[in-house]
């Protein structure tokens, strides 16, 4: 069968040609750094191969073709089918990360993060349906492993990388090799003891001894870190090891939560400019084993080209801005625009506001509530509001500073820092209707905490800024800005709108713009933890101020239980601020995989339309115009301008750039969307795809027009040049 048949090592194989049956195949088990199997007492493991079933590759063409009796037709198995025979090479090769991702030590020197990781270069590999054609997105990949090394050097390196970081974080799931005995095993969790606690009875000793005296009377081995937690390395039955006799195994992923200082690392040795990513993906078509296929690919018929695609692209007209005093300020290449000498389309009113000092041993601290410098920044500050369009009064805000006791790693969430926070807020009256907290760092455990306290226990707004940057004089006037900005929107102020030609559509009838998302706990989070359903919603006809409803759910459910309700409040505060129902509602959906489109359609959509019903009356039914589109951001697309003048300066497109043709789906509407500059070197762009159309909204496939430039984008996707599959 070698060369003949591809499978994922688990479960599901694919053959060429038809196998006999019934088969089974006797397999010895041997380690990764074993030769082979011993010659005597090995484990043997006897596979039992069943056939399910034959994979027909003529509907799928009827598929691609785009015939509307196969609109519904079920790709997944052809598809599943051929990623099994294209993951072949990278299996022997490489190490599989996750759905469809490889990593090899070869495609680049892995980027020490530090804390015992390290970053691996990898590429993803997808079959893709297109129109006409099959497709494999090939894309660069970064993830986390394990640096080889002594487990207890690592394990402490881990812990002091970042406030906060755990030892059993980081050491749970690793495979280790006992170095005292040889044998391989799989860390199961950290133990609640060390080495000088645990103790067990050993007669060969003379009785009851604790793992440092065993080690040394019986290896004698004098352990270095006897009070670091023993680790368990056994099954069903605890076997505790010193971790220092622990060493890493080379070639492991690590699964777990990165830290915050582990993630701005891996930032910086993932995002890498569109050149220098393109050309990896040139040279993953070697390491996945595209460039020079070998028997497994000859043996069904596959073969892919050598080159990106190239589909056309076009980029859409600015959209025009409108201030107060009907200003309009020019939107450059880069998606942006200068806000000097322009005030905000709808001023708020900055009332009863207060200041919050945080004292955290930072270096750029003010010295207390007193200290003149702290003085003159509000009052630069105040000055920016009321040149903004903001009304402010004259007299200074009052000032609390909070001083931090000292981090703790007994309390790794800061409890007690809040606490103070929360006594130094409490001395506030009249109670303030904003905060303007001035943190001494980016500790996002008092960022969060802090947002905790004021959003759900104090009902108070609060804007956070950093001392180093608001007092920092060089760039001052537009940090205050910036600032001013938020500030505005969270006192109910409109900043900016489009202006009468690009708001047109959304301005011609009553319209509810509405933003729909689910929010999942992260790994290492307690079992059971709730999601975070949210839908926010536009209110009038400005599309600024977007309150929310909020409500916890089943874990881990993607599809809104409570929907109906959250939508009901919805357009019932439309209907308040806006004294009319709207009469369209356009509904972007965020965190929804492609394999939960039809779930959006036949869970949610019915469920909007009884909130829908619940606003009937006689003779009179509600029935809006309704538009449901899905956002994906975490695809494997992207996009590189093949002439440079259709490319930003930083090699990406345009902001506006749109693609509809070339990688779309074969029969649903989506496109991909660059909608702003982004200074993380590739950007990403996202895709969206249009599920719902009621009443007569329609959205079209869009035609180049004279206010579009057409441009053409090679894509990291090649084409397969052929398929046989019998």
């Amino acid at each position: 069968m070698r060369g003949t048949v591809a499978h994922d090592s688990s479960a599901k194989l694919i053959s060429a040609r038809v196998l006999a049956q019934p088969l089974t195949i006797k397999v010895p088990y041997y380690d990764d750094d074993q030769t082979g199997p011993p010659a005597q007492g090995g484990k043997e493991y006897t596979l039992t191969i069943k056939f399910i079933q034959e994979i027909n590759t003529q509907d799928l063409m009827s598929y691609l073709n785009g015939d509307n009796q196969y609109r519904n037709y079920n790709t997944l198995p052809v598809i599943s089918a051929l990623n099994l025979i294209l993951a072949a090479h990278p299996l022997r090769s490489g190490i599989k990360v996750g759905q469809d991702r490889y990593f090899f030590r070869s495609a680049a020197v892995p980027a020490n993060l530090g804390g015992g990781l390290e970053a691996w270069k990898g590429f993803y590999s997808s079959v893709r349906p297109a129109h006409h054609q099959l497709m494999v997105n090939v894309n660069v990949c970064t993830t986390a492993f394990y640096t080889p090394g002594n487990l207890a050097v690592q394990m402490m390196a881990f812990q002091n990388s970042s406030f906060g970081a755990r030892m059993e974080a980081f050491c749970k799931g690793v495979r280790v090799k006992a170095t005292h005995l040889g044998y391989r095993k799989t860390v199961k969790c950290l133990a609640r003891q060390n080495a000088r606690q645990y103790t067990f009875p050993c007669d060969e000793l003379g009785g009851s001894v604790s793992v440092e005296q065993y080690f040394s009377r019986k290896y004698k081995i004098k352990l270095k870190y006897p009070d670091l937690p023993l680790v368990d390395v056994g099954g069903q039955k605890k076997n505790y090891l010193p971790a220092e006799v622990c060493e890493i195994l080379p070639d492991q992923p690590f699964r777990g939560k990165l830290t915050d200082d582990h993630t701005a690392a891996m930032i910086t040795v993932a995002c890498q400019p569109p050149n220098v990513n393109g050309n990896a993906i040139m040279n993953g078509l070697r390491e996945l084993g595209f460039a020079n296929p070998g028997p497994t690919l000859g043996a069904f018929g596959v073969s892919i080209g050598p080159n990106m695609a190239v589909v056309p692209g076009r980029i859409l007209p600015r959209p025009g801005l409108k201030y107060a005093n009907n200003m309009s300020p020019a939107v450059d290449d880069r998606a942006s625009w200068n806000l000097r000498n322009i005030r905000f389309a709808v001023g708020a009113r900055l009332e009863k506001w207060a200041v919050l000092l945080i004292g955290d041993r930072g270096r750029d601290e003010f010295q207390g509530p007193q200290d003149p410098a702290l003085r003159t920044v509000i009052s630069g500050f105040m000055a920016m509001c009321k040149n903004s369009g903001i009304f402010v009064s004259n007299e200074q805000p009052p000032v609390v500073a909070a001083n931090l006791p000292p981090q703790d790693r007994s309390d790794p969430l800061r409890k007690s820092a809040i606490t103070i926070i929360r006594e130094s807020l409490m001395k506030l009256h009249p109670k303030p209707s904003l905060v303007f907290v001035m943190l001494s760092n980016g500790d996002k455990n008092i960022y969060e905490g802090l947002k905790h306290l004021c959003d759900v226990y104090l009902d108070v707004a609060t804007v956070c800024v950093h001392v180093a940057k608001i007092r920092k004089e060089k760039g001052q006037p537009q940090y205050f800005a910036n600032v001013a900005l938020k500030v505005n929107m969270k006192m109910g102020g409109v900043n900016h709108k489009l202006d009468e030609n690009s708001g047109r559509w959304l301005s011609s009838e009553p319209t509810m713009v509405v933003g729909m998302d689910v929010t999942h706990p992260g790994p290492g989070s307690a079992r059971g933890t709730p999601s975070i359903a949210a839908v926010v919603a536009s209110v009038d006809n400005h599309f600024a101020q977007y309150p929310a409803s909020l409500e916890v759910q089943e874990s881990r459910k993607e599809m809104i239980t409570n929907l109906k309700e959250m939508m009901i409040a919805r357009l019932q505060l439309f209907r308040q601020r806006s004294k009319v129902l709207p009469k369209r509602v356009l509904v972007y959906r965020d965190g929804v995989s492609e394999g939960q489109f039809n779930i959006v359609r036949t869970e949610e959509l019915p469920e909007i339309v009884k909130a829908f019903h619940t606003f009937d009356q006689p003779k009179k039914p509600y029935r809006p115009q309704l538009t449901i589109v899905i956002c994906g951001k975490r695809h494997h697309t992207r996009f590189y301008p093949t002439e440079r003048k259709d490319a930003a300066n930083d090699g990406n497109p345009k902001p506006g750039t749109v693609v509809d043709r070339g990688v779309t789906a074969v029969y649903d509407f989506d496109f991909f969307l660059q909608g702003e500059f982004c200074s993380l070197k590739q950007r990403l762009s996202s895709q969206l795809h249009s599920l719902q159309h009621m009443a007569v909204c329609r959205v079209r496939r869009s035609r180049p027009t004279t206010t579009s430039s057409m441009m053409k984008l090679a894509l990291g996707q090649t084409v397969f040049r052929a398929l046989r599959m019998p």
